[in-house]
């Protein structure tokens, strides 16, 4: 979780986001149906691609739905079924993937829904929270419960009995009948509403390891609890501006809504190799294969050939380390190098994956050793990539020596002691992510601003299209449902940040203000553009201003003020993912509300078992539980809290240029766009200037070598493969990138339980780093 705008966010997997970083509202043909197109983005239905699945016609399509996933009875379903084939909606990118179609007697929420959702959230939840301590940090999404949902709904369907029961007068059953599409969505739903490590533990785990102030299970739980729910109340009260109009498209919707639809639509198995089976045949192949580099020889983690070729050369020794130099020439042969950090190299268009690596070449690879090796801001005494923080000669700061017993600043300690430095590479990544915010406002407003203008007009006049007067024959979730529960929130956060000390009650009420004011407006960007501009920078500078000196207040006001709104937010793309697939309301309410909670208390289950379990996590010792992303908010908490924004980046501070950045951030998308608009066929339209440079929002704490393997892979999956075997990269890619994923997942939390207090015995194989020289210091001092 990196502390500058990290845009694509893909450290957070979201059902919505399963083909993140989306494209444009323009790039409409990604959002068609495999059948319809040679390069989709989409993972097609699950047994499709023959050929004469390829020339099923959208009415077809929609026809199948309502005969397949209703209550068992075509002909029932047809007759409930409401035809409304000449109503469509008025977007064209709308109309390729959503049906206009729905049968009301479909049943949604079912008892295979709250078995499998609490499956899947609780897997979901265990896994990524255990590896977002470790060194590489897989996280397992939407895709996956995708997938494995629909084979164990079928399974459900065909041996659970259909015995009806009755409780206390309301009638239900184990199987009402046969599998449906919106039960299928629920279970997406319910399992990803909260899925993420919740940003709250990064303050949990800063206070507990680095601040020696434990927070405690209770108070951690109401914590993480209140940030996580309090983002419902917003997402709910802002559904009619960012929810029903049909000018709110939510881009990244129509990805899901097309995934779920081929799963059902598309029932010719055949003998071929099946999706299932290709996922299984994976999962198996990765779960054997991660005990290598996992446990019996880490060296394949990252082979950095620099450092074999001249171990003893410090420079080598920093271009080609992963953790604490720049990646050059260096690979992998584990997959959760290539995934973990950057999520599934298939999951990012070529085009887009391009833009990525474009600007982490010039960001590290261009830009950095230039700054470094010139000993700008006297960097040359530290190591060139990390996000520890450093006295002017190049040792490690010591907070403790700066701070008061209650863990504040203590101003004559700090003048006496020194200000803190950082790599330049650290400070350049600051000052890009202040670009990174006003480059992508500039782009929006270029590509987008007429668009948005004009469909917040058409939202205004209330644009009623199809699918909202379909919904209308669902109960609406009433509107003191959402109070209620912002005032229980709320209270509970005031309660929580003043009995622990963690900001006073006035400052909870100003970082609610934050998702308050902005939720709509970057709402409405987000639902159009398909961007969200990242307001973490923005909470930084108020608190930190506000509040100087004050590391815990820093963290807690960003979590209240920037993460409430950010999960309000995907909340709302999953209440518009509902709204296309005809969910009821009330239960995309239930659903979400029980995934978030069941995954906050298991996520921070986890973390504290690691905690209290695992010797000197969050260390270099504690490998692989090294915490790359807890050590990286350690630091911003200290850069932004207890020294200040004020001491950081002014006047006197050789860091000042930065703020600077905010203004050729703004500038870097004109000639881009001017040239896109001069010369439309030729390659710059294909570049993205918010895309390229957010990059370096999460470096650190990403491993350098990460992104070049990540690279390597979409080079291998997205072009070389969806170009020369397109049938075979429709059918089977998504089903790939599930099993490897899912294997490694499983194979890493048993290889924990297995080896705990078991060590391979010393060979060259069992060391995870041969760059030794990378991290002990700087070229000067070597």
């Amino acid at each position: 979780m990196s502390e500058t705008p990290f845009l694509l966010d893909s450290q957070t997997p979201r059902l919505a986001d399963i083909s993140a970083p989306a494209p444009s509202v323009e790039d409409n043909h990604i959002f068609a149906f495999p059948e319809d197109e040679k390069t989709p983005v989409a993972e097609p239905g699950p047994e499709s691609s023959t050929s004469s699945d390829a020339e099923k016609t959208k009415e077809n399509l929609d026809a199948e739905t309502n005969a397949e996933n209703g209550n068992g009875n075509n002909k029932k379903a047809n007759e409930n079924a409401v035809d409304e084939v000449e109503d469509d909606s008025p977007y064209e990118i709308v109309r390729c993937a959503v049906s206009n179609k729905d049968n009301p007697e479909m049943y949604s929420l079912t008892f295979r829904v709250w078995v499998l959702g609490t499956i899947f959230t609780g897997l979901l939840s265990f896994v990524n929270q255990f590896f977002f301590y470790r060194q590489n940090q897989l996280s397992l999404g939407g895709s996956v419960v995708q997938l494995l949902a629909f084979p164990a709904g079928y399974v459900m369907s065909r041996v659970l009995p259909k015995r009806t029961f009755s409780t206390f007068g309301w009638k239900w059953s184990l199987n009402p009948g046969p599998f449906s599409i919106k039960e299928h969505v629920l279970i997406s739903i319910f399992a990803t509403a909260s899925s993420g490590s919740p940003y709250a533990i990064d303050v949990v785990t800063i206070k507990k390891i680095w601040y020696k102030s434990d927070l405690g299970f209770a108070a951690s739980l109401l914590f993480i609890l209140t940030s996580q729910t309090m983002g419902y109340s917003f997402a709910g009260m802002t559904r009619r501006l960012l929810v029903y109009p049909a000018a709110m498209i939510w881009p990244a919707t129509l990805i899901s809504v097309t995934l779920f639809r081929t799963f059902h639509e598309v029932h010719s198995f055949g003998q071929r190799m099946t999706r299932t089976k290709m996922f299984w045949l994976c999962f198996g192949i990765s779960f054997v294969w991660y005990f290598v580099p996992n446990f019996i020889a880490p060296a394949l983690t990252y082979i950095a050939v620099l450092c074999y070729v001249a171990p003893n050369n410090v420079i080598a020794n920093q271009l080609g380390d992963s953790y604490n130099g720049l990646g050059m020439l260096n690979f992998t042969l584990d997959w959760s190098t290539i995934s973990s950090n950057m999520g599934s190299p298939i999951a990012y268009p070529w085009a887009m994956a391009c833009n990525l690596f474009a600007g982490f070449v010039v960001v590290m690879w261009i830009i950095t050793p230039i700054g470094y090796y010139s000993n700008a801001w006297g960097s040359g005494t530290m190591p060139i990539y990390t996000p520890h923080l450093y006295t002017v000669n190049g040792s490690a700061y010591a907070i403790r020596e700066i701070m008061t017993p209650d863990q504040h600043l203590d101003e004559p300690k700090y003048r006496a002691y020194g200000p803190v430095r950082m790599t330049f590479q650290f400070a350049m990544t600051y000052g890009i992510g202040f670009a990174a915010v006003t480059a992508l406002l500039v782009y929006i407003v270029l590509h987008h601003g007429s668009e948005i203008v004009r469909r917040v007009r058409q939202s205004r006049q209330g644009d009623e299209d199809v699918h909202m007067r379909l919904m209308q024959q669902y109960a609406e979730v009433p509107h003191w449902w959402y109070a209620a529960l912002f005032g229980v929130t709320f209270s509970l956060s005031i309660v929580v940040c003043e009995v622990y000390r963690m900001m006073p009650w006035y400052w909870v009420v100003v970082a609610t203000a934050v998702p308050l004011v902005f939720t709509v407006p970057i709402g409405i960007i987000q639902a159009i553009s398909n961007q969200q501009p990242g307001l973490n920078v923005i909470t930084e500078f108020i608190i930190g201003y506000g509040m100087p000196g004050n590391p815990i207040a820093n963290v807690t006001f960003k979590v209240y003020g920037y993460i409430t709104m950010t999960q309000a937010l995907n909340l709302v793309s999953d209440l518009k993912l509902g709204h296309y697939m005809k969910i009821p309301p009330r239960h995309m309410f239930v659903v979400q509300l029980a995934g978030t909670i069941l995954a906050s208390f298991i996520e921070l289950a986890v973390a504290y078992w690691l905690m209290n379990s695992v010797a000197n996590i969050c260390t270099p010792e504690g490998y692989p539980f090294t915490c790359i992303s807890a050590n990286t908010f350690y630091s911003a908490s200290v850069l932004w809290g207890l020294i200040g924004p004020a001491k950081l980046f002014g006047p006197s501070s050789p860091y000042h240029p930065m703020l600077y950045m905010f203004f050729l951030g703004a500038l870097l998308p004109v000639p881009v766009w001017y040239l896109q608009k001069r010369y439309p066929n030729s390659f710059w339209r294909h570049v993205n200037i918010p895309v390229a440079i957010s990059i370096s929002g999460a470096m650190p704490p990403m491993p350098a070598a990460s992104v070049v393997n990540w690279f390597i892979g979409c080079f291998v999956f997205n072009y070389v493969l969806q170009k020369y075997r397109n049938t075979w990269w429709q059918r089977y890619a998504f089903s790939l990138s599930a099993g490897l994923d899912s294997g490694l997942a499983i194979s890493g939390i048993i290889q924990f339980g297995l080896f705990i207090n078991t060590k391979m015995p010393q060979w060259w194989g069992s060391d995870a780093s041969h760059c030794k020289l990378a991290a002990t210091g700087g070229f000067l001092n070597q």
